[in-house]
């Protein structure tokens, strides 16, 4: 007997509880993310199904009761690993806040925590990720949520939480594709051809759409439109208006942005901003 397959249904919710994180309630079946990144810690707990994902290189595949974090910053796409689809919640967790924590949890300062790329197989992790993800949306008894997130979050730092690998001196071709990320990213609603980009390095427009995508993962128009995504959330946060906010960065228009959104969030951005 085959298990009923899951819909395309995703609610984003906030808490005062975990300042600045949003938090997400989804099934999926349908809907496939593309490649993009999240500022904050995403920590994710798979109750149902199973979600295939490319990051770091490799594909994972994370089925029910496990935990694939992805660190911020770091491109990652998902979508159904079987047939039926997968269910899961989510916390995005802001880096300064999990960053406190880890050094309240050690009493000194402490790098910034890392996560490897394996996915976390730890079902009492995953249970009591879970247990707090659910006493946060049920808004009840604030003592009780904070104590839960706060036990679930600490133990997935105790048990997991890593350092960063130490990273080389950039190389000429790094320092070049950090140029390019300063001009895509510095006025988000002025046109901008490979052209400039190209001769801010001294490349070649092939060689230059070359070395980016190979550096970051994305052409730099797809690298651009990320940028310009994450500066949407805060001014639909505020209150302001699709429309205002897709010109403000950048986009040709509103249906370009919702279309550019959905692919990233999973829900189009007015539906974001209500919930």
């Amino acid at each position: 007997m085959t298990s009923p397959r899951f819909r395309d249904n995703a609610r984003y919710w906030r808490t005062p509880l975990l300042p600045g994180a949003d938090l997400l309630t989804a099934e999926y079946h349908d809907h496939a993310f593309t490649p993009h990144w999240h500022d904050a810690y995403t920590i994710p707990v798979i109750e149902a199904g199973a979600e295939a994902y490319r990051y770091r290189g490799s594909r994972h595949v994370a089925e029910a009761g496990s935990v694939p974090i992805i660190n911020p910053g770091e491109l990652h796409t998902g979508s159904r690993a079987m047939d039926e689809g997968w269910r899961y919640r989510v916390m995005y967790a802001p880096v300064e806040f999990l960053h406190t924590l880890a050094e309240n949890i050690a009493g000194c300062a402490q790098p910034l925590p890392w996560f490897d790329a394996d996915v976390i197989r730890d079902r009492d992790l995953a249970l009591r990720l879970s247990h707090a993800h659910r006493l946060l949306e049920a808004n009840g008894d604030p003592l009780a949520a904070e104590t839960a997130m706060l036990d679930a979050l600490s133990t997935l730092l105790v048990r997991y939480g890593r350092t960063r690998p130490a990273t080389l001196p950039l190389a000429h071709d790094d320092a070049r594709v950090v140029t390019m990320k300063e001009q895509l990213a510095s006025d988000l609603s002025a046109p901008l051809k490979l052209a400039d980009l190209a001769d801010t390095v001294g490349l070649s427009q092939f060689h230059a759409a070359r070395l980016f995508a190979k550096v970051t993962g994305l052409p730099p128009h797809a690298w651009r439109n990320q940028v310009r995504l994450q500066r949407s959330l805060g001014p639909l946060r505020a209150g302001a208006s699709v429309a205002d906010v897709a010109a403000a960065n950048g986009f040709t228009d509103q249906s370009h942005f919702t279309r550019h959104f959905r692919r990233m969030f999973g829900v189009p951005p007015g539906r974001w901003q209500s919930s």
